[in-house]
């Protein structure tokens, strides 16, 4: 691999950056997304119980102890659990959009990393066919097939180590992304699901009565007799 590197030219060492930069942000990403995912469905079925008992105590800590965005936009909910019901989905919405920047941390830094590979292997070989045809033109117009090879070359070595970096990496930043993508739908999904729990879990304040007036104050009258 060094041998490669140092027939490709200068430029081969920016691409091979590039993919080390690519390979540590990948594999930060990803231990962080697999530890920030839990199961959504199994998780607001354990807290519906505490909420329709108005154990929130309970349900906090639940929420608390529990790692990754959905848990702490549950929890942002569960604190406020006597709000309206029209700041609670305020409530839930903000927190989901404090969580989004985390979860898309480092990801621009793939996608520019995709994009940059490939061009530093395109510079690469056109230094390698200006310097083949600077051969030629040094040499009047005779130059050897010898001669000619190694501009050549160079310039192939980077392409092909572009390329190299740029496609995995762009692999990478799409299934990244998608990660993200499904984590956003989940935290929207258990914003819903929990304000509508907290609001249906409240209890019924006071009694309706159905009676006219006239008969209320007859029955009062009674009462006083």
């Amino acid at each position: 691999m060094i041998d490669y590197i140092q027939k490709g030219g200068l430029l081969m060492w920016p691409i091979l950056a590039c993919s080390i930069i690519s390979i540590g942000v990948f594999a930060e990403r990803f231990f962080y997304l697999h530890r920030a995912t839990i199961h959504v469905g199994e998780f607001l079925k354990g807290l519906s119980n505490l909420i329709r008992r108005r154990n929130f105590a309970e349900a906090l800590h639940e929420s608390a102890g529990t790692p990754g965005p959905v848990a702490r936009v549950i929890h942002s909910a569960i604190i406020r659990h006597d709000a309206p019901r029209a700041e609670l989905r305020d409530i839930v919405q903000e927190a989901g959009q404090l969580e989004v920047p985390k979860l898309e941390r480092f990801l621009g830094v793939l996608a520019t990393l995709a994009f940059l590979a490939p061009l530093l292997g395109l510079l690469g070989t056109v230094a390698g066919m200006i310097d083949a045809f600077g051969t030629i033109a040094s040499s009047g117009g005779y130059a050897t097939v010898s001669e000619l090879s190694s501009g050549i070359y160079k310039s192939l070595l980077t392409t092909a180590a572009g390329l190299v970096v740029a496609t995995p990496t762009f692999v990478a930043y799409s299934y990244l992304s998608s990660r993200v993508n499904t984590m956003q739908h989940d935290m929207e999904r258990a914003g819903i699901e929990i304000v509508h729990m907290l609001t249906e879990s409240r209890p019924i304040s006071g009694i309706i009565s159905f009676q006219r007036p006239e008969e209320t104050a007859q029955s009062e009258a009674r009462t006083d007799s």
